[in-house]
């Protein structure tokens, strides 16, 4: 899944809609209405590259067979 698709992707990460629905929640990816927060809206825009140097601290180079990014 690419850009645009933050909440479906997470959802199918951890197998249950709720679950996933929760979890942005708490990470501040979603309101407590259920729309996207700044947050979310930034993550949602990102690319899979982009999201594991996010993940990373913002700095490394990034694998895409493995998804993971490593330190310089």
């Amino acid at each position: 899944m690419g850009t645009g698709e933050l909440i479906p992707r997470l959802m199918a990460q951890v197998g249950s809609a709720s679950f996933g629905m929760a979890l942005a929640k708490k990470n501040g990816f979603l309101n407590a209405d259920g729309g996207l927060s700044a947050l979310g809206m930034q993550r949602n825009g990102m690319n899979a590259e982009q999201r594991a140097i996010d993940r990373a601290g913002g700095t490394g180079i990034y694998n895409p067979t493995t998804n993971r990014v490593t330190q310089y």
